[in-house]
């Protein structure tokens, strides 16, 4: 659990310094400095909703960035601790900037994160996924990209889990994940989520 909460980090602070852009634009001899200065994560309220292993581990390594920890868990009460504090979901749609989502894939849960569910964020955020793939709608998340509604997405996991990516045809693939890898405000990883997904390497 403290890898994936490491790996969000990494996913965050890739997203946040365009670190993934600027890499290959200086590999192709691209300089652009200005155009790649990032979002600082101090001063932002982070609202993590499931406060299991892997939510407590992600809120435990935002120790130390200058942020505010929300979480949210149906299933706990009087969980806060030095590293979070426990909150309702209407103050995380009322103070978040980004939404860390670390819940189990269940009927409840099932497409949970969808355009209804973002719309109600007062601001504009950004969104880390290492849960479950469908737990986002994805197509929900592509078009409240498109509105700005959600600045960046770092995702582990997609809805397309049953998927194997290798060796298809990026044209072929679903448009909503066509989008995805070709927006520079999107960091994907398939790391984590690798053990979902059928693999001809074993």
């Amino acid at each position: 659990m403290d890898a994936g909460g490491e790996h969000a980090i990494g996913m965050l602070l890739s997203l946040f310094n365009n670190i993934c852009r600027a890499n290959n634009e200086v590999r192709n001899g691209i300089w652009i400095r200005e155009g790649n200065r990032g979002v600082e994560l101090q001063g932002k309220t982070v609202g993590i909703i499931g406060y299991g292993n892997m939510g407590s581990a992600f809120a435990k390594r935002l120790q130390g960035f200058g942020v505010a920890v929300l979480a949210y868990d149906k299933y706990k009460k009087a969980f806060s601790d030095e590293y979070t504090k426990e909150a309702s979901l209407a103050e995380i749609f009322q103070e978040a900037d980004v939404l860390s989502i670390h819940v189990p894939l269940t009927d409840e849960t099932h497409y949970m994160i969808n355009g209804s569910f973002l719309g109600k964020f007062r601001k504009n955020i950004y969104v880390i996924n290492t849960a479950r793939g469908k737990v986002v709608k994805t197509n929900d998340l592509v078009e409240c990209m498109k509105k700005g509604k959600i600045l960046g997405a770092c995702l582990d996991v997609l809805e397309y889990e049953a998927l194997s990516f290798e060796g298809l045809d990026k044209d072929k693939l679903p448009e909503p994940f066509q989008y995805l890898i070709e927006s520079d405000k999107v960091v994907l990883s398939l790391l984590f989520s690798s053990r979902f997904m059928p693999s001809k390497h074993k």
